[in-house]
């Protein structure tokens, strides 16, 4: 069900009832305010994420986790390939480091760039980056028609697959231990 927001715009969010009325929730956990007393929150299904949104889940995760751990350590890491002759990113890896784990979130490099072992060197410089900041593991996940052998080369193992579109794929998800380096490869 499409919704108009305030300037009588349709908007692509579904809003779906609460399913009891008898919910409490302590307003000082939604928004740091005292009062006990505000209408039934609800929830809104979309796929228009603004910073607001980023901001209140991630900060309030993280508290928690913090508050769990006694220590925040999360820190973005990117690997960037760069054109040398005007400085734009030809490609690269993205990720983060959490509590002692390295997130590989994403990974590209042009197909003209890829089979010289530019790639392993990126990878290896984002594992050898997750090291210095103490991780001790790393996890990614990639899909069936991607990379996997790639990653596999590298020292990397699939821990879990599953089956998703196109039909015949499947996203594997992917680990390796960085307490030891792996011997080094020119695939790439």
């Amino acid at each position: 069900m499409e919704t108009a927001d305030q300037a009588g715009r349709m908007n692509p969010c579904r809003r779906i009832q609460p399913i009891s009325d008898t919910v409490c929730v302590d307003k000082r956990s939604v928004s740091g305010e005292d009062s006990m007393s505000f209408a039934q929150p609800e929830i809104v299904v979309t796929d228009q994420v603004d910073e607001r949104i980023h901001q209140v889940i991630g900060e309030g995760l993280n508290q928690f986790n913090d508050a769990i751990a006694g220590y925040g350590d999360r820190h973005a890491l990117a690997v960037v390939l760069k054109n040398p002759d005007n400085g734009e990113p030809l490609g690269g890896a993205l990720g983060r480091s959490s509590l002692g784990l390295l997130f590989l979130e994403l990974f590209f490099l042009p197909a003209s760039l890829r089979g010289d072992g530019l790639g392993t060197r990126i990878l290896a410089a984002f594992e050898e980056e997750g090291r210095r900041r103490g991780c001790r593991s790393a996890v990614l996940y990639t899909i069936s028609f991607q990379a996997p052998g790639f990653y596999e080369r590298n020292g990397w193992r699939a821990f879990g697959e599953i089956l998703c579109d196109p039909p015949g794929a499947s996203r594997i998800f992917m680990c390796k231990d960085l307490t030891a380096k792996a011997p080094s490869t020119d695939a790439g």
